[in-house]
């Protein structure tokens, strides 16, 4: 298994449950999404190290620097394993593929997180684009490195951010900026970042109660600013998904059955991989769920 919390939680319920259990993780320290995505501020690292203690406590065994498709392949495991679950889910930041996104000062929201390579933010003023968990740590985190000015926009309304809305007050809190209904469609600069130009947004009822932003024709507008965040979501690395040989959904995800089951025999997957939600305590739930489904096949 690859690790994050779903790999976790469904380590922890397979051990209990009298099954050896073994994780493979990429990083030199057990802990994925919670070491590797979201900030001490939120999670303290105490508490991460209590929670892998008492997995490692279940006779879990885990081995580091362990990465599928690149120094590990299904094949191997599929030969030494009864039963195993895909569950590293996605940290390649989305984008908006509008002009200017390559620009050097351009960065993508997860990459941040989880290698914690930062430029320097002192002084300077940036935007983070996006409206969900994401998003928040990215601009909390930037915040606390003593930028001038973090701004968050977000196409859409508050009421329709993904963002918990605790994370939304804690950002706010701070004196991050929130620019609602407003949507970037340009990064202004030659070689590195100088600016984007935004447009404001109306949002149109489309099908049942569901409204959709819309670009206000003529109303963009500039602002100066050192760096840009995309914040917008993330799919898990194509090229690593093309190695597994397995059927994939028509928007690009692992396809599997109401088991969790994939297009391969004995093979599981589940959370940002199939495209599910991925909230911390859904990640919990849903790391459960798929091992209850393992331990239906193994029976």
């Amino acid at each position: 298994m690859e690790e994050d919390l779903l790999g976790i939680t469904a380590a922890a319920y397979l051990a209990r449950r009298g099954y050896s259990v073994t994780i493979f993780e990429k990083h030199d320290k057990l802990g994925g999404l919670l070491v590797h995505g979201i900030p001490e501020f939120r999670l303290p690292r105490d508490v991460v190290e209590g929670t892998i203690k008492k997995v490692l406590d279940l006779g879990v065994e885990v081995k580091l620097k362990q990465e599928i498709g690149k120094n590990l392949s299904l094949e191997e495991l599929e030969k030494e394993y009864d039963a195993i679950l895909l569950a590293f889910g996605a940290n390649i930041s989305s984008k908006m593929h509008i002009e200017g996104e390559e620009l050097e000062g351009v960065y993508g929201g997860n990459e941040l997180l989880e290698h914690e390579e930062f430029p320097n933010f002192e002084g300077k003023i940036v935007a983070v684009n996006g409206g969900g968990n994401t998003a928040m740590d990215v601009a909390r985190t930037i915040n606390k490195k003593n930028a001038k000015k973090v701004m968050v926009i977000y196409r859409r309304a508050r009421a329709q951010m993904p963002a918990e809305d605790e994370e939304v007050e804690a950002a706010m809190n701070e004196g991050i900026e929130f620019l609602f209904q407003n949507n970037i469609v340009k990064v202004l600069g030659n070689d590195e970042v100088t600016g984007v130009e935004c447009i404001r947004t109306e949002l149109i009822k489309v099908e049942g109660d569901r409204e959709k932003p819309v670009n206000i024709e003529g109303s963009n507008y500039n602002i100066d600013l050192d760096y840009v965040v995309m914040a917008l979501g993330a799919k898990p690395e194509k090229n690593i998904l093309e190695k597994l040989n397995l059927k994939m959904t028509d928007r690009g995800y692992i396809a599997v059955d109401e088991n969790k089951k994939t297009s391969k025999e004995k093979i599981f997957a589940c959370g940002d991989l199939i495209g599910d939600k991925s909230t911390v305590a859904w990640a919990a739930r849903s790391g459960r769920e798929a091992a209850e489904k393992i331990v239906e096949y193994l029976r």
